[in-house]
């Protein structure tokens, strides 16, 4: 079952437009969003740690909305997609398959940051022929070094952020250095840009629960990674607090044939911060 709430005529190619759906599967119903010339293997996006349909970056979808078809959605439990959150990473991939399944597509593209980086591997090595490529941003592999601190690093910068009242993504995402500063307030004032049909905020219970979820998946044995296939594009800042930059370069080794780029003087949001150097090198990536 398929709503939609503003039916326009035209491509949309601007994330702060883009028309806001709903799908009912398996139980849950889920919130998403579409943009880009349809037809083609869209390119689905995968939020990250407490991320709703209002977290990403309109600096990055709107370079791949202009050539590719855009797809956006709430986790289950997550903003105004119903249900609770899973407490796994593989159930989160579940969900992922039984939306994208529902929306009738047998072959897409991911591009995935963060926790969407681990349930995005979570996806493919357990349904490989739904995915032709993989873009895996500030994310590390299933038993990575460090994974299980993400809730002490989380909170830590939540506390810093409330006492200075900023948001908690200008500590997370972003070096305290002017460059960071800068890139900061830039982002958040991108996050801003839709001003109509805004998502719902992720719940607190929501938020500690995707965290144990991460912590469970940073514990675990390693994924088969060395069997993927697909070609994948690995990115990070040289100074990711949240899932060190050094899991990137892991995930670089496991996955054969995987190119990677390490953005100087950047964090878990070097690609936020230097969105105009990335985007046309992930466009680039998808259209090849």
């Amino acid at each position: 079952m398929r709503t939609n709430k503003h039916a326009q005529d035209g491509v949309i190619t601007s994330y702060a437009e883009a028309p806001a759906h709903t799908l009912t599967a398996g139980g849950v119903t889920y919130a998403y969003r579409e943009l880009g010339p349809k037809g083609g293997i869209p390119v689905v996006f995968f939020v990250h740690l407490a991320g709703t349909l209002d977290n990403w970056d309109p600096g990055i979808i709107d370079p791949i909305a202009a050539e590719h078809h855009v797809i956006t959605f709430d986790n289950r439990g997550v903003g105004a997609s119903t249900g609770s959150v899973p407490d796994s990473i593989e159930a989160m991939a579940d969900d992922a398959y039984t939306f994208i399944k529902a929306l009738g597509f047998d072959t897409i593209d991911i591009f995935s940051f963060s926790l969407g980086g681990m349930v995005a591997q979570d996806l493919v090595v357990k349904y490989p022929d739904l995915v032709r490529k993989l873009v895996l941003a500030g994310t590390g592999p299933r038993g990575g070094q460090d994974i299980d601190k993400v809730a002490g690093t989380a909170y830590y910068d939540i506390l810093r952020a409330t006492l200075t009242r900023q948001d908690p993504k200008e500590f997370l995402f972003f070096n305290r250095n002017a460059t960071g500063k800068h890139a900061a307030k830039a982002f958040i004032k991108r996050l801003q840009e839709r001003n109509v049909d805004r998502d719902e905020d992720i719940s607190v219970k929501a938020f500690q629960t995707q965290l144990k979820a991460i912590k469970k998946f940073g514990r675990s044995a390693p994924a088969e990674l060395s069997r993927l296939t697909q070609p994948t594009l690995i990115a990070n800042g040289d100074n990711d607090r949240m899932v060190p930059s050094v899991l990137s370069n892991d995930l670089h080794r496991r996955i054969k044939g995987s190119e990677l780029i390490i953005y100087p003087d950047s964090g878990h949001g070097g690609i936020f911060q230097l969105h105009q150097k990335f985007a046309p090198v992930a466009v680039e990536f998808l259209a090849r």
